[in-house]
């Protein structure tokens, strides 16, 4: 009877072994080329017309505001792995048609204006033309040769906007654009507010000062909202892939990677996605996919350049893609679901479901694409 016992315990711990085991391989490279251009086709058929202002919430606003620029970011990195010639086009044209420039113009110090430049510089380095990037460059070397450091003083700016130093960086070799870079992102970290944005105990950050202590969520906690942390995840990684070795500050931006990393991974959800609130579960707790998606994207770059363990956070990620790609994806259309609308907190574009589309669509699937083209590449 023991034998029998032992004999029978043995097999199931070996077939628990085998299903998670399962449970972590990565999906096909086809499977997951198939659920990106699914999304994509689905935006671009919807939004066919990319000179088409926005009338989200009675304001008109042009097609190269932030969260087009963050689309634009994830088609590039689509295109980077399956380059169809309508991708290239799609973001040609739209950049061509706003003359390379922003939304208001090149004397502009908002991040938000600044965030189409990434695509702009992705564009340029494709086929260069000095025109395409003459605007973003001109703006942002007036950011640098002033003395103000305090432009960012809210999280999700340090995504629109920081990466454009770091190209800048890489394409000229001028080392002004990564000491700016770093004055700004130092000092949305650590100065603004009270004590900056950056909380090193939990390795999370607070969206703005309006959420620093005494501000607390419903169940006591810190508030660190999700897409907003994830911005800043995704900055960093969109850095670390420009900067050099020697730069002098790539050692600290590993450091808030890594750290923040450790942070996310404990409070992921036993689905796979993260809160909105990514400590208090109770505050529109339901799943998300744009802050998931980022985070995806952050990890999944980590892992594949030896940044992250494999062991550790591949198991995370791959639950989180897993999760979205079968639950956000709609199978019939390419629509996303459980995309939070614009705003700054949980209680923001709520409620989020399967079925509710959000004021801007183009934003969430632009984190959907970044995160799924870093899974292709694992």
């Amino acid at each position: 009877m023991f034998g029998r016992l032992t004999l029978l315990s043995l097999i199931i711990a070996m077939s628990l072994v085998g299903t998670n085991a399962a449970a972590q391989e990565l999906p096909p490279r086809k499977e997951t080329l198939a659920t990106l251009t699914k999304v994509n086709q689905y935006f671009m058929k919807k939004y066919a017309d990319y000179r088409a202002t926005s009338h989200a919430g009675g304001v008109t606003r042009p097609s190269n505001i932030w969260t087009r620029g963050v689309y634009y970011e994830g088609l590039m990195a689509l295109y980077a792995i399956h380059p169809r010639e309508e991708y290239y086009r799609y973001a040609y044209d739209w950049a061509e048609f706003h003359q390379w420039g922003m939304r208001n113009g090149t004397t502009t110090r908002n991040a938000d204006d600044q965030c189409c430049g990434q695509t702009y510089i992705d564009l340029y380095r494709i086929c260069p033309q000095p025109e395409m990037i003459r605007k973003i460059k001109a703006n942002i070397d007036m950011v640098v040769n002033t003395p103000q450091v305090d432009d960012w003083w809210w999280i999700d700016a340090v995504q629109m906007a920081m990466p454009i130093y770091a190209k800048l960086g890489a394409l000229t070799g001028e080392r002004k654009y990564y000491d700016k870079m770093w004055q700004m992102y130092s000092y949305t970290r650590d100065t603004h507010g009270d004590h900056g944005m950056y909380n090193a105990k939990d390795a999370l950050w607070w969206r703005d000062q309006d959420f620093d202590p005494p501000y607390r969520e419903p169940n006591g906690e810190d508030c660190y909202w999700s897409r907003g942390n994830g911005w800043v995840y995704a900055a960093l990684v969109r850095v670390l892939q420009e900067i050099p070795a020697d730069e002098a500050h790539r050692a600290d931006y590993i450091a808030d990677f890594r750290a923040m990393s450790h942070a996310l991974k404990a409070c992921q959800r036993a689905d796979g996605y993260w809160n909105v609130s990514l400590h208090d579960a109770s505050n529109f707790g339901g799943k998300e996919a744009s802050g998931t998606a980022l985070f995806v994207y952050g990890m999944a770059y980590g892992v594949r350049t030896g940044l992250l363990d494999r062991e550790e956070y591949l198991p995370v990620l791959l639950k989180a893609w897993n999760a979205m790609a079968r639950e956000c994806v709609h199978p019939d259309t390419g629509f996303l679901g459980y995309v939070q609308g614009t705003g700054k907190e949980p209680k923001d574009g709520q409620p989020v479901t399967y079925r509710s589309v959000p004021d801007f669509e183009d934003y969430g699937i632009g984190c959907f694409l970044l995160a799924g083209t870093e899974v292709y590449k694992l």
